[in-house]
């Protein structure tokens, strides 16, 4: 078991899980919907709970979050930084709190806005994880986004798997012509020193490797008339588009729970 994990725990899996992660490839009831209902949904689930300080309300509407990341089939590691994320933030504002002063009033808020954090997060990483490029950039052209915003955002998604390559191969390479350390320190502080100083550096020469792809790249784009095109293809590509019975499922689902969650929280509240 412990050498599973630690085969697990590596640079190869983090980019595998970052790649399934941008490209949608786990399913989900999300990923079969429209886009355009999708953003929608996501959208109306990211205003709600700050629209609101019913601890109730808030507490359920945390709940839809967790079972909308159930639904999506986030990742193990989007879901370990999220869970890592908010412990250091409830950690360190509660410590903070505490040391200048602060009450329980105080710590109630703060514990109120994670919360809220919370909630928009995990509606977030549901919607997001189930866009792939082509999906995100057909709902933006569907609402109007301007055609340059839509490719930016399908090639900034096209480009991680390279700039993963990229950073395994500059990161080996400083790995390869560097000495050991000769002294690994207490629990081998020095070694994490090393990697984290390494890693820096290869920021350097990753940047100097974006600018050459992405100057090559408006090249292409200019030479094919992108700028120029037709009228017509906005039409074409934004043709597959449908609205599914999936999609008024969900949409009525979800208008059904908010109003049943506002109702709960009305009839129940924690705190009065």
């Amino acid at each position: 078991m412990a050498r599973k994990h630690r085969d697990v725990l590596t640079v190869e899996w983090v980019k595998l899980e970052l790649i399934r992660t941008a490209y949608a490839t786990r399913g989900g009831v999300f990923a079969r919907m429209d886009p355009r209902v999708v953003v929608v949904w996501y959208l109306v689930l990211a205003i709600v709970p700050w629209l609101t300080h019913n601890i109730t309300v808030l507490a359920l509407l945390f709940l839809g979050g967790v079972v909308s990341v159930i639904l999506a089939r986030v990742g193990p590691l989007i879901l370990g930084l999220f869970v890592i994320g908010i412990g250091f933030d409830i950690l360190y504002t509660t410590l903070a709190s505490l040391f200048f002063g602060g009450g329980w009033e105080t710590l109630a808020a703060l514990g109120l806005f994670n919360l809220k954090l919370g909630a928009v997060s995990m509606f977030s990483m549901a919607a997001f994880v189930s866009l792939d490029p082509e999906k995100l950039s057909d709902a933006l052209l569907a609402f109007r986004a301007p055609k340059l915003l839509a490719f930016g955002v399908s090639y900034g998604y096209r480009m991680l798997p390279i700039l993963m390559e990229e950073f395994v191969t500059v990161f080996d390479g400083h790995r390869l012509r560097s000495a050991p350390v000769p002294r690994p320190g207490i629990l081998g502080w020095r070694v994490v020193v090393r990697l984290a100083t390494t890693a820096v550096r290869c920021f350097y020469p990753i940047f100097l490797n974006i600018a050459v792809n992405v100057r090559t790249t408006i090249e292409a784009l200019e030479t094919k008339g992108f700028t120029y095109g037709s009228p017509d293809a906005r039409a074409l590509r934004l043709g597959t588009l449908r609205v599914t019975a999936l999609d008024w499922v969900v949409c009525t689902t979800t208008a059904l729970g908010l109003v049943g969650i506002v109702a709960a929280g009305q009839a129940w509240p924690l705190f009065r």
